[in-house]
Parts: structure tokens; C-alpha cells; sequence
């Protein structure tokens, strides 16, 4: 059957059972809500929204890649977006709960143990100066599958090491991780996962307090973290800590941890499984260091990608009819505004990349703002130890963003400036995640944003590999200059504070050879 007609089939199946688990929804807080304790509605409806999303994220995983993204990948990398379908269990929560917990952690322990790097044999052992590439991934399969074919095409792709760290242990996942051909692959997976802890910290305990009880409410209940609500009221929610958990678990374990990496002294890249790289990334990670070396030893941070307000992903649907109840200036000011989004939606796929990307490129250094330049991060184990220093700070403040948490450290740091970071107007990093924790958009087709983002590189490629690039230095907008004032909250739990501390105190662990019978 073809691809495109198999997949629509699927997709029926798929939205069909959407359907009825919504009508059984309906159906169970229908009855719950005449039940007088308000706590078991609550934690149905919470358990209703999980299921939701995690049919959404099957959904998502499951879209076949168009023919039109095929056609911008070379034959010979096709294998990494091939779809093996998995029946889609009814209880979508087996996913998060699956009955065998303790096998999970027993193979998590053995891979964080062994420390294996697969195709070192071909490609040669980890050298002090070779360039890791960290990949933070949980369960988003399509995006990773065309994250690794960006990195197939890299150049020199061949003399990195790709350290994949999950907080989620699958064995899809897993087995399209290990087919990688193209350069070192190591493993490692997050210990402390909710997949891995599903009904006790730092997963959900049943005794935790509800996200939105109230201080009286809680203490009521003595749940289990009732004195210790977030700087909003809130108590945690596991799956928006454990982000925060993971990227500080993954820097530590890399830089402080695995055998391998022992005297390492190079760049480490900082990606996510919704990530995409441009061919020259790796060429233009050398010029900006060396730049760097030159005009801005005090820059710490490189940074390969950027937000940018050109990026247009969809176009607009025709707003008139809602426009027809304003008065005339403020429909002028509406149809200029329809008129400008045309404009840079055109700009995204024909015309503005080109015009960052040529012979000699410009890149700009300024202080570093998280929103601004988390993507493709950059950094090494002297800047890792700088941090390292400020860990107290890291883990205490009430922030469940690991990027907020590292730009308070950046304003409050003892005696020294802000983080500097040097980083690329023509970014070689690019989001292509249209969901997950913080974007719920209802069309998560990521063929949509990939293909842009091919014919956009694909527009811009006699503009890659620079000869050289000129470096501007800016202080920054109001928005990079203005200091925190508190966090955005979601981290007020002691065991969250404590379990982050603690992470830090591992001492290295050296590699263990296991053999299988």
C-alpha cells in the first residue's frame, strides 16, 4: 500500500479512537461531578488531559513524512525516517506506567554503567578536543528521526561524538539511535525519570498535593510537600521539573562524570530532539570559537541558532470578517498588520536568509538572554566549572526552566559581568518542534516546518561555508538588560531542590564491561 494512503488510514483509526476515549471522557466527569469530593473529579480530569496529550503525541508520531520531505533527503539517509507502526494501546498510560518499572531501571543502570560508544572502531576514541553533541530527548520520535538526518549531512560529522541523554526509556527509540552509521553514538538516560519513578518522587506520588490547592487545603490533606508551594501558590507538576532535572543531570554526567570525557577540553553543543542543523554547522562553530579567541576572550557562550520575528511557520487564515465590526482606522491598522505577516512569511522561504548568509557573514556579540539563545548553545568544562560554582543558586531558585535558572546565575554572579555569548545572524540551528510541554498547537504535522526549513538551507546553500565572519558587539535590547525580579515558579518543592544538589556530588564513574550470555 503506499505510503501517503497507509498513513491517511491510520490517521482515521487513530482520530476514531480519539473520539470514543472523549465520548467515555465525557461520559466518567459526567458521573464524577455529582460525587461531593471535589479531589477525585480533579485528579480524573488531570488524568483526562494526560491521556489527551499523549494520544496527540502518538498522533503526531505516527504522521508519515510527505513525499515533499523525502524528496529534499538523500535516498541513502531515507532509512532513518522509516516508521515501523506500533498497535496504539487503548490505555494510553501504560505509556507513562508500563508494569515493568523495575526492568526499566535495572537496563538503565546497566547502559549508564557500561558507558558503550558505538562505532568507535570505525571512527577512532573520544579525543580531548573532540566535539560532543548533547541531545536532550524524550519520547517525540518524528522530530528526532529528521534531527539525525540533518546531522547525517553535517560536515565532518564523522569526528564527533553524539550523546544522546533520554528520559524515557523505548526501544523504538533506542534501536533508531544505535542504527546511526555517520560518526560515535554514545547513550545515557536520566535515572531519575517519571517513567522510571511513575507513583513515587520524583514521578507523582499519590500523596502529593494537587497543583492548584491552596496552603489551608493542603495542610488539610497533609500531602506530602504541603508546606512547600511554588512563589505563585502552585505545587509541582513532575513533567514540568523534570526538564529542569534532566538538562542539569545531563551537563553533570557529561562534563563530571563518564570515563571517556575525563580530560575533555573541547565545545559541547547543547540540542534537543526538535532541533534541525544546517551542513556547516560544525564549520561555523570552529570560526565563531576562533573569533570568539580574538575579539572576546570573555565570551563564554557560542550559540548556533536564533529566534528570530521573520519566522513564519504558517501562513495566516483571512481575517476580514472579523475585522468587519472595527472602525476604519483600526481595520487600515488591521489589513497593514495581515500585510506585514504576508511580507515575512514571504521573507522566511525566499528572502532574508540570503541576505544573512554570504561570503563574509556577520555574527554579534552581546549578553546572553535565555529566551533569546538556548538554541544550539555552546560551552565547555571551564565554563561548566564557572557554573558549577553558582550550583546552589541553580538548584534554589523557583524556576522549573533550566535556561531562566542559568540567566539568574548570569545577572548574580559575585564580582563578574554577565554571560557574553557570540552567536550567528544567519543561524545554523533551527526549532522545528511545533508541540510538546509548551506549544499545543492542534496541526503538529512536522512535515510542515521541515520542509521550510529544507528549501530554506536548500535557497541559502551557495551562502554556506564562510571563508570568514566579521563580529559586531551590541549591549543588548531592554529584554536581554533587564534583570529577573522572581522566577516563573514550578520549583518550590525542597525534594526538587534537594534531588538537584545532589546530582552534582556523583563522583565519576568509570567505565564497567558487561558481557551478555
Amino acid at each position: 500500500m503506499p505510503r501517503l494512503k497507509y498513513g491517511s488510514i491510520l490517521r482515521v483509526f487513530v482520530i476514531l479512537g480519539l473520539l470514543c476515549l472523549w465520548v467515555q471522557i465525557m461520559l466518567s466527569a459526567s458521573s464524577v461531578s455529582m460525587d461531593k469530593d471535589g479531589d477525585i473529579a480533579s485528579d480524573i480530569a488531570t488524568n483526562q488531559t494526560n491521556i489527551i496529550e499523549l494520544y496527540t503525541e502518538e498522533l503526531m508520531n505516527y504522521n508519515d513524512t510527505s513525499e515533499q520531505v523525502l524528496a529534499l533527503v538523500p535516498p541513502e539517509l531515507h532509512k532513518y525516517l522509516t516508521v515501523h507502526h506500533k498497535n496504539i494501546s487503548v490505555n494510553a498510560t501504560d505509556r507513562t506506567a508500563p508494569k515493568n518499572t523495575s526492568d526499566i531501571r535495572r537496563a538503565i543502570e546497566l547502559i549508564n554503567e557500561a558507558q558503550t560508544i558505538y562505532n568507535e572502531d570505525i571512527f577512532g576514541p573520544v579525543q580531548n578536543d573532540t566535539i560532543i553533541i548533547a541531545i536532550q530527548v524524550h519520547t517525540r520520535l518524528t522530530y528526532l528521526r529528521h534531527l539525525i538526518v540533518s546531522l547525517a549531512q553535517a560536515k565532518d560529522i564523522d569526528r564527533t561524538l553524539l550523546v544522546f541523554s533520554h528520559d524515557y526509556y523505548d526501544e523504538e527509540i533506542n534501536s533508531l539511535v544505535r542504527s546511526i552509521d555517520f560518526t560515535k553514538v554514545m547513550q545515557i538516560f536520566y535515572p531519575y525519570s517519571i517513567q522510571a519513578h511513575p507513583n513515587e518522587f520524583p514521578g507523582m506520588d499519590p500523596n502529593d498535593c494537587p497543583r492548584d490547592a491552596k496552603l489551608e487545603q493542603a495542610l488539610k490533606l497533609k500531602c506530602n510537600n504541603a508546606l512547600h508551594p511554588d512563589l505563585h501558590g502552585h505545587y509541582r507538576e513532575a513533567k514540568y521539573t523534570q526538564t529542569k532535572h534532566h538538562w542539569w543531570w545531563k551537563a553533570n554526567r557529561i562534563f563530571n562524570q563518564l570515563q571517556s570525557t575525563a580530560g575533555h577540553t573541547g565545545m559541547v553543543v547543547f540540542l534537543e530532539e526538535d532541533h534541525y542543523v544546517a551542513e556547516d554547522f560544525i564549520h561555523m562553530l570552529h570560526l565563531l570559537r576562533a573569533t570568539a579567541d580574538k575579539t572576546c576572550p570573555q565570551c563564554e557562550i557560542l550559540c548556533l541558532g536564533t529566534y528570530l520575528k521573520t519566522y513564519q511557520y504558517h501562513s495566516n487564515t483571512d481575517k476580514r470578517k472579523k475585522n468587519f465590526n472595527l472602525n476604519y482606522i483600526q481595520q487600515v491598522r488591521a489589513i497593514n498588520e495581515e500585510r506585514r505577516k504576508r511580507l515575512q512569511e514571504t521573507q522566511w522561504n525566499y528572502q532574508v536568509y540570503p541576505n544573512l548568509y554570504s561570503t563574509t557573514q556577520k555574527v554579534e556579540i552581546t549578553p546572553w538572554h535565555s529566551s533569546m539563545h538556548n538554541m544550539g548553545m555552546v560551552f565547555n568544562k571551564t565554563v561548566w566549572n564557572n557554573i558549577m560554582e553558582l550550583e546552589q543558586q541553580f538548584c534554589a531558585y523557583d524556576d522549573y526552566n533550566w535556561d531562566y535558572s542559568l540567566l539568574h546565575l548570569s545577572q548574580n554572579r559575585p564580582g563578574r559581568e554577565k554571560f557574553k555569548v557570540i552567536l550567528c545572524k544567519g543561524p545554523r540551528v533551527f526549532h522545528i518542534g511545533e508541540c510538546g510541554i509548551h506549544h499545543k498547537k492542534s496541526n503538529c504535522n512536522a512535515s510542515t516546518v521541515i520542509s521550510k526549513v529544507q528549501k530554506l538551507l536548500q535557497n541559502a546553500k551557495k551562502y554556506m561555508f564562510p571563508s570568514r565572519i566579521i563580529a559586531t558587539i551590541t549591549a543588548g535590547g531592554a529584554k536581554h538588560n533587564k534583570k529577573l525580579t522572581k522566577g516563573n515558579g514550578g520549583w518550590g518543592d525542597i525534594r526538587d531542590q534537594g534531588l538537584c544538589t545532589n546530582m552534582t556530588k556523583i563522583g565519576r564513574q568509570y567505565r564497567k564491561y558487561i558481557y551478555y550470555a
